[in-house]
């Protein structure tokens, strides 16, 4: 066990001891730290994308940016990101997930995040951002320091935000949406949407998800274990940060002194790895100073509690507030279960294997409830992780190609191992 220990504080802090099903092997610990396997210069060309917001990134990429305001029912305001297509273009709107904003569809870059290629399509495309993260945090009479801001969950986001971003791109395009792309927690507050707002829905003519998260009680990721100390946590995170949860400035200012450095570098990283899944060879470690500027972007504390209780329950469901409250919230001591069965748009799940957040059994359970799935496709690369979904070197080929493929409607060998 000691052992074991030293190999895991040696992975932390940043030498590439441990390989990447996290079995420790004492031949690969020696070839480690004999013969790290990734050099790095000293003098890596600086990427102005760590400075600058969405829509620099995707203007000094060449493109044609725009932001919007808009204002959900229950008084938050958002930003809209856009590339504009041309006047015949139909619009598609890309969700971001977990801590994450409009920013993390662009940070692949030109000629490979899906963003440009979805514009170089010509395709209209929509970047949208949750209340609570660094583009939307704002309200027309709450202040982001008054906890009252931060008491929403993904129940919230899928009831007022989604709605409120769909129904601005919808009615001035005068013409549906033709696909939403959502990732993780996008793909969560869809869901949400989907089964509670049907009239909203009717609005979408396709759905696309990028790691499918609705049930997550087969984590494999090690921050499950942190569930048993989660209460302790939340009551200090709400009593230093209102409610939120780690905050966007808070956070970007320790990543900009321990994750741009030598060897820190692979302290992130790994980091990184542990929560998501490794997958070292599709990491763009060049990109690692652009990622974390970026993200985390920030949520609410109670966002973080309403996965803990889907994780603790198996159950895909509104938010617990306890008997008590649940009864006069829900009538119902139990908070009631998002109907999937009543979802009719048309979803495609694209997963992996080596995603240590969604589990492929928590696909093939969600698969099993969705009754329009119109594709199922494993993504080939066996060690593809959660967030290689949005930075993965070839994220192109192996996901970006499918993407387009469904939008067209073309015909699709379906590979999947969900039965």
């Amino acid at each position: 066990m000691r052992l074991v220990g030293i190999v895991y504080l040696l992975y932390f802090y940043g030498l590439d001891v441990v390989p990447a099903d996290m079995v420790f092997d004492p031949i690969t610990f020696m070839k480690g730290l004999i013969s790290p396997n990734r050099k790095r210069s000293s003098n890596a060309k600086f990427n102005p994308d760590v400075i600058l917001n969405t829509l620099e990134m995707i203007r000094r990429a060449g493109y044609p940016a725009e932001a919007h305001v808009i204002m959900t029912e229950d008084g938050y305001l958002l930003t809209l990101h856009r590339i504009p297509g041309r006047n015949d273009s139909v619009p598609v709107l890309l969700q971001h997930g977990l801590l994450g904003s409009s920013a993390d569809w662009v940070i692949l870059g030109k000629g490979k995040a899906l963003v440009y290629l979805l514009a170089d399509q010509g395709y209209d495309v929509w970047l949208g951002n949750f209340r609570g993260n660094t583009y939307s945090r704002a309200h027309i009479s709450l202040s982001p320091s008054n906890s009252t801001f931060w008491d929403f969950s993904f129940n919230e986001l899928g009831i007022y935000d989604l709605p409120a971003m769909i129904t601005f791109i919808t009615n001035m395009r005068s013409q549906p949406l033709h696909t939403y792309i959502g990732h993780s927690m996008g793909t969560t507050t869809f869901y949400v949407m989907a089964s509670e707002r049907p009239e909203i829905a009717r609005m979408v003519q396709m759905m696309i998800s990028l790691a499918p998260t609705a049930f997550v009680s087969h984590m494999q990721s090690p921050i499950r274990f942190l569930v048993p100390f989660w209460k302790g946590l939340k009551r200090m995170v709400q009593f230093f940060f209102h409610g939120e949860f780690l905050p966007s400035d808070f956070v970007r200012l320790l990543a900009k002194y321990g994750c741009t450095h030598g060897f820190t570098k692979n302290i992130c990283a790994n980091i990184i790895f542990t929560i998501f899944g490794y997958d070292y060879k599709q990491f763009n470690y060049a990109l690692e100073p652009v990622i974390v500027s970026h993200d985390p972007a920030g949520t609410s504390v109670k966002m973080i509690a309403h996965y803990v209780q889907a994780l603790q329950t198996g159950k895909f469901r509104k938010y617990d507030y306890g008997h008590a409250k649940n009864l006069l919230i829900y009538h119902s001591v139990e908070p009631p279960s998002y109907k999937l069965a009543n979802i009719t748009v048309p979803i495609a799940l694209l997963y992996s294997a080596n995603d240590w957040l969604i589990s492929i059994e928590d696909v093939r359970r969600l698969y099993h409830l969705l009754p329009n799935v119109v594709d199922m496709y494993e993504v080939s690369w066996p060690k593809f992780n959660h967030v290689d979904f949005l930075w993965a070197k070839d994220a192109p080929k192996l996901v970006y190609e499918r993407v387009l493929k469904i939008m067209k409607r073309e015909n699709l060998n379906i590979t999947s191992n969900v039965t």
